[in-house]
């Protein structure tokens, strides 16, 4: 690993990266401008944290958020996975390459992995049930469909 690297791998988010993070979560178009007069900092300064979280790999993009009934013909799923002996890295690998897998997360228990699933419509969401099984290290897994918010 070069010097370089290991520099950005060390990277802890300070005070200020922190609070930046917690507008942009809040408003992901906030302006540069907008950024640096609600945190009172100059609108470089946040030009340069943003681009260290960008590098460092802190932030990884900006993306769109939308109301929970946008779209009510989504499938929404929560699926549990067993993973077999020490794949997990590789299972993890290839399950972050299905884009109808929004959150993946490690658990202890039973199963390993926790995915939060959203799929155009049942048919896509059959599709992507075998694209997960078929996973060489998917030894098993468990998934319910999220019916209604409450």
């Amino acid at each position: 690993m070069a010097a370089r690297d290991r520099s950005i791998a060390k990277y802890a988010p300070d005070d200020l990266d922190r609070r930046i993070i917690a507008h942009l979560r809040v408003d992901g178009r906030a302006s540069l401008s907008k950024l640096s007069d609600a945190l009172g900092v100059a609108r470089g300064t946040v030009q340069n944290r943003l681009d260290r979280l960008m590098e460092t790999g802190t932030l990884m993009g900006f993306t769109v958020r939308v109301r929970e009934d946008y779209d009510l013909n989504t499938v929404q799923a929560v699926m549990m996975i067993e993973v077999v002996g020490k794949s997990t890295t590789q299972v993890i690998r290839k399950l972050r390459g299905i884009p109808e897998i929004h959150t993946l997360h490690t658990t202890n228990g039973n199963w390993d992995l926790v995915a939060n699933v959203r799929a155009a419509n049942l048919s896509e969401f059959d599709r992507i049930l075998r694209e997960v099984r078929m996973i060489d290290g998917v030894a098993n897994s468990e998934t319910s469909l999220l019916l209604s918010s409450v």
